[in-house]
């Protein structure tokens, strides 16, 4: 039996890092998960919770996942940013990916943000189908900029 979309509570969090590292195996990069299951518990349930998550569950088990947090555009003022949107490989293809993303558009929408945004590997065409078939614009002329934790100390290490 599959369940409506709820918002997560930080009992479901031991199977939301599984679902993660899940996803990091699928995305080839099984040894970036730096998190830990007390990182999750004190950011996302803090007295400043740094992040939403929304879980979908299947015979009482969490089996999808979408997480979001708050940012800001200097276009278009208020908007969220969808980390994650994650199904189990086990649970694919039944529409839950589709209740998450309904769950965070409801949210996006019900908190008045003027944009939703995420990523998408760009090998990932069932993925990126499956966005544009929801009307999301892929903007395959951005490029995603990051400095890690080391880039961050060599670029300190680089300043007067």
């Amino acid at each position: 039996m599959m369940h409506h979309p709820r918002p997560a509570t930080k009992q479901d969090m031991p199977r939301v890092l599984e679902l993660i590292k899940e996803l990091a195996v699928f995305e080839k990069e099984p040894e970036a998960v730096e998190i830990t299951l007390s990182d999750l518990e004190h950011d996302g349930f803090g007295e400043q919770p740094k992040f939403k998550c929304f879980i979908v569950e299947v015979k009482n088990k969490v089996e999808g996942l979408a997480l979001v947090y708050p940012r800001y555009s200097t276009w278009k003022g208020k908007t969220l940013h969808l980390e994650d949107l994650i199904v189990s490989k086990t649970s694919r293809s039944k529409g839950l990916g589709t209740m998450l993303l309904d769950a965070v558009v409801k949210y996006g929408h019900s908190i008045g943000v003027k944009r939703i945004s995420w990523e998408v590997l760009d090998w990932n065409e069932s993925a990126i189908a499956f966005y544009e078939k929801k009307g999301a614009n892929v903007m395959r002329d951005w490029d995603v900029v990051q400095l890690d934790e080391n880039g961050i100390k060599n670029y300190l290490g680089n300043i007067n």
